[in-house]
């Protein structure tokens, strides 16, 4: 029997992705090729998020197929619409010959150019997404903008929902229930799981580095210090909770790092770390006896850091407007949720996980046991059940036919 062939377009080779094509590789049910439209992430690129240049450590293009497609943007990114520009694209894509074609992102020059100009009732496209509406907008302007993306859904002949905010952004946009298939957001799970016990080593001593006391607790940001993140509602947060025996640890950096240094400069219990590559993010999670992530806004789509803080079985805490809220925390059991940008709540929230010491150590263990569930298995799982749907839907005859009119 023929694997199907599955053309994945991607922006760029991403950390949390990579692992997974090559899961799918492994697994041997699919035959797949990756498309990437940049080459960030594993050439040295200005961050403009993290306000550095970095290159992951980690290897993001081994152990499954994959080819660059010539990007000609004059400002090659994927911070606006013209930074990925490929005009080989669906030549590149056709000369696969796939059974179907996954699309990973779609706002881009590029990508609807695909979008206009490729046949999809002879070879299917499958999106997915991780967009919500936790922050519904009520304007004029988010009227028209949910009338056009329900437009480009309808390219689509299924969706890959990675969780339950994220099912009810797709409904809104018209994609019928039947059409979307659950395929969690997911890390490599097995690699911070089989490091955990080293990372825990390596914490004591990096603890001891930056002069946090050793019998106090750490609560740990860790990302791009920036306002959509609100690192410095968690910094006001922990001056009003007055916690006894807890230090705050910011690792990362970003354009709101002097702010950060300042507010902190005068006040005890407060550390910075900078920019940890992937290689040291075990350690950065095992380090912390509590992560949170204060995220405001449409931006934080999920947050894969709380799915990696609970592979090293952290507690956890996050606004209501991080997207894996209702699909990862389950408040009172592994952690907490406070309204977003609420600063009194977070900081009574803090108040509450420190409340009983032995419950948080507990909470932890419970981020490990719901994260297992959140792995590649479930996230490939999903992924061919989409596939079996929307190849099935497509005739013999079309399908023996596809090539020639592509």
């Amino acid at each position: 029997m023929n694997k199907t062939k599955l053309a994945i377009i991607s922006s760029h080779p991403i950390q949390y992705y990579a692992p997974w094509f090559r899961y799918l590789t492994n697994d041997g049910d699919l035959q797949i090729k990756v498309f990437y439209l940049w080459d960030f992430g594993v050439t040295k690129k200005l961050d403009d998020g993290f306000q550095q240049v970095l290159q992951w450590d980690i290897p993001l293009l081994d152990g499954y197929e994959y080819e660059f497609v010539a990007n000609v943007s004059s400002k090659p990114g994927v911070s606006h619409f013209w930074g990925l520009q490929n005009p080989s694209l669906i030549s590149q894509i056709k000369a696969y010959h796939p059974d179907a074609v996954l699309l990973m992102n779609y706002n881009y020059a590029s990508i609807y150019n695909f979008l206009w100009n490729w046949n999809s009732s002879k070879i299917p496209l499958l999106f997915r997404g991780d967009s919500h509406r936790l922050l519904k907008p009520t304007s004029i302007k988010a009227w028209a903008r949910q009338q056009f993306i329900t437009q480009i859904y309808r390219c689509f002949a299924a969706c890959l929902y990675v969780g339950k905010a994220n099912y009810e952004y797709f409904k809104y946009h018209g994609v019928p229930s039947n059409h979307l298939f659950f395929s969690p957001h997911a890390v490599d799970n097995n690699r911070f799981f089989s490091q955990a016990a080293h990372a825990k080593q390596q914490a004591v001593i990096w603890k001891q580095e930056l002069g946090i006391p050793s019998d106090h607790a750490v609560i740990v940001f860790a990302g791009k210090f920036e306002l959509k993140k609100r690192p410095l509602d968690l910094l006001q947060a922990f001056l009003i909770a007055n916690l006894p025996k807890a230090s705050l640890l910011f690792v990362g950096g970003g354009t709101l790092e002097a702010d950060l240094k300042a507010a902190a400069a005068q006040q005890a219990n407060i550390y910075f770390a900078p920019f940890q590559n992937q290689t040291l993010m075990p350690r950065t999670y095992a380090i912390a006896d509590l992560f949170v992530l204060p995220s405001y806004g449409a931006s934080e789509t999920w947050g894969l850091a709380i799915n990696e803080a609970m592979c090293l079985s952290c507690p956890v805490i996050v606004s209501s407007h991080v997207g894996c809220a209702q699909d990862l925390i389950s408040p009172q059991r592994n952690g907490l949720v406070f309204p977003a940008g609420n600063v009194s709540a977070l900081a009574a929230s803090l108040q509450e996980a420190f409340g009983d010491r032995q419950r948080l150590q507990q909470w932890g263990e419970e981020s490990q046991k719901i994260v297992s569930q959140y792995s590649y298995t479930q996230a490939s799982q999903g992924l061919k059940q989409a596939l079996d749907y929307v190849i099935s839907s497509v005739t013999p005859s079309e399908r023996q036919v596809k090539l020639v009119r592509q």
